[in-house]
């Protein structure tokens, strides 16, 4: 692709959606390849004003424009499959009329039912299209698409076809610099706990419920997290845009958070980490070698985010929603504590090299041609 050229993504409505492709353009901009402008088609939630805040920032000063393809019923929410399809030749027509104006070179689908109209509006206009699967289960996006795209990225080999050929590629999950560096040392651990305002010599629980937050991981510290500091351990809690409500109240030894603005500093600063299963968070623990206690979406139909999870085999354990007790609790304090460092240890050694490093070079060196 020859400079300057104009770049089109379409992805929205999770953190996971959003986050890879930042990681993309930022490696576009430090080898040298960045775009003249940036083309997102989003689904219109808040989560994606929040993540998209660098868009700027990530594109060196390129040119950005976001445009809302909607696609949800109103209030909000994924849409059933009878709404997609009613929603979907709308949002192909204003798709299009973007992509024209904008005079896109190319798009990168990033999952989510967004790439849906961009991608085809895409094809109508001849752009090449190329998507990116970071779930170990391919989404429906990527099924059905794929013969459309020029390359799709495949974060885990899992999901590669019988025959993938020259258009799927296995590249990893794309990740920020920050993330590449390995495991932090005990020290480098210590003086992060002791960054964010907790004692640096005391073990810390970090618990993730991805962009939006997660009922039953919030319920779950607002009946136990006073358990786990009674015994010593601190917990920081990310509830999702919101969900304060839900969960405990801040306590000494306790910090409840909407948004972590430092997830690479607060998992070098975890312990142990309990955590949804998206693909992106689980690929970032996974780089910093963070033991971590997944507890999936139960409500998925094809279950990805376990599916997710086993992808890391020994480095992680899964524990089911309905196992959140005060049995659970204790186990937590216990792996979390001296007496776990054996088991967190092992935790480690099995998620050493367990992701490329190099995913977003890759991808970036194929969208630049």
């Amino acid at each position: 692709m020859q400079a300057p050229y104009s770049i089109a993504l379409a992805g929205g409505g999770t953190g996971g959606h959003l986050v890879p492709g930042l990681h993309i353009l930022r490696r576009l901009v430090e080898r040298g390849s960045a775009p003249g402008s940036v083309l997102w088609f989003g689904a219109g939630r808040a989560v994606e004003d929040r993540v998209l805040a660098g868009l700027d920032e990530a594109v060196a000063g390129a040119r950005t424009e976001r445009i809302t393809l909607h696609l949800e019923p109103p209030g909000g929410g994924a849409p059933s499959l009878a709404g997609l399809l009613a929603r979907t030749p709308g949002s192909v027509l204003a798709a299009r009329r973007a992509l024209r104006r904008h005079q896109s070179g190319l798009l990168l689908g990033l999952g989510g039912f967004t790439t849906l109209p961009a991608v085809l509006a895409a094809r109508t206009l001849g752009i090449p299209v190329f998507l990116l699967e970071i779930n170990a289960v391919p989404g429906r996006a990527t099924r059905h698409l794929a013969p459309l795209a020029t390359r799709v990225f495949h974060a885990w080999p899992s999901t590669l076809p019988a025959d993938p050929g020259l258009r799927h590629l296995h590249v990893g999950p794309p990740l920020a610099p920050e993330f590449l560096g390995g495991p932090p040392t005990p020290a480098l651990s210590r003086a992060a706990r002791g960054g964010l305002g907790f004692d640096p010599d005391r073990p810390l629980v970090v618990v993730l419920g991805g962009s939006q937050g997660a009922l039953g991981l919030n319920r779950f510290l607002r009946e136990h997290a006073a358990v786990l500091v009674e015994e010593g351990v601190q917990v920081l809690h990310q509830c999702g845009p919101g969900r304060g409500a839900e969960g405990p109240a801040p306590a000494p030894g306790l910090r409840v958070v909407e948004y972590l603005d430092d997830v690479p500093r607060a998992l070098s600063a975890a312990t142990l980490v309990l955590s949804r299963g998206g693909a992106s968070t689980l690929a970032e623990l996974a780089a910093l070698a963070r033991p971590t206690l997944v507890v999936p979406y139960p409500h998925h139909a094809d279950r990805h985010q376990e599916r997710n999870a086993r992808l890391l085999g020994e480095g992680v354990r899964i524990v089911p929603e309905e196992s959140l007790d005060a049995g659970f609790a204790a186990e937590l304090v216990r792996l979390a504590s001296p007496s776990g460092d054996s088991e967190r240890a092992a935790m480690e050694r099995a998620l050493a090299g367990k992701v490329p490093s190099d995913a977003s070079e890759r991808i970036a060196r194929e969208l630049a041609g």
